[in-house]
């Protein structure tokens, strides 16, 4: 181990060696804990040598974000629109379970990365490609939101801490507190109205892999039918 740390560190620097130093602390830690003194403590060089990389941390965040996007299969050419897309947006959620903090720091940002920009674009590619209008498939983009990315704001994740700590700990979907419950019976009743997977749960609540694949499936079926229909947005239902 000692020797492996050695060769790490006589390792050139480079933009790429410091992005995936980047992206396996914060995968470590948390994207809190990242800083360029951290980085650079474990990277074994002074902070102004990152600087020669990346002018700042705006920059690294874009890089990182870049690299785990990298990480997303590409699409399956010959296959059909719908299988396609679904085989790519699982395989984003994949990645993003691999890198809890990537949505936080995905949302965080004013513009999207040349890599979020390149899989949007081949994702729009996919539903021409489909038969699907401009029309269609900018409507259909608006649908699916962060969703297209492998990742959702759940209704029932008000806190948004995923990814805030490398050790955090999902909370089970149990039962409401009595109080609580009492006031508020509706959502009492489907606190414990289902199962999920602990293992399968991307930061607080309920949204597990289950709960994404339900609603991925219930918009492609949706838009699915709007495009055996025609559908167009100067001919929607008023």
């Amino acid at each position: 181990m000692v020797e492996q740390a050695d060769t790490l560190r006589r390792t050139p620097l480079s933009r790429d060696r410091i992005l995936r130093a980047a992206v396996a602390l914060a995968n470590e830690a948390g994207i809190e804990s990242l800083s360029m003194r951290n980085l650079a403590q474990d990277l074994g060089v002074v902070p102004m040598a990152l600087y020669k990389h990346v002018a700042n941390k705006d920059e690294l965040l874009d890089g990182m974000i870049d690299v785990v996007v990298g990480e997303i299969d590409p699409l399956v050419p010959g296959a059909d629109w719908k299988h396609m897309v679904r085989r790519r947006i699982l395989s984003a959620r994949q990645v993003l379970r691999r890198h809890p903090w990537a949505p936080l720091a995905i949302e965080s940002r004013n513009m999207a990365t040349p890599a979020i920009l390149a899989y949007l674009d081949s994702m729009v590619g996919a539903f021409r490609a489909g038969g699907f209008s401009a029309d269609l498939a900018h409507h259909v983009m608006h649908a699916m939101g962060s969703r297209i990315l492998g990742f959702s704001q759940e209704l029932f994740d008000a806190a948004r801490r995923a990814g805030r700590s490398g050790t955090t700990v999902p909370d089970s979907p149990a039962a409401l507190p009595p109080g609580v419950a009492a006031r508020f019976p509706h959502l009492a009743e489907i606190a414990t109205a289902a199962s999920h997977d602990d293992e399968s749960v991307v930061g607080q609540g309920c949204d597990d892999q289950f709960e994404f694949e339900f609603a991925l499936d219930l918009l492609l079926d949706g838009i699915e039918r709007l495009h055996q229909q025609g559908w167009t947005s100067s001919r929607r239902p008023r």
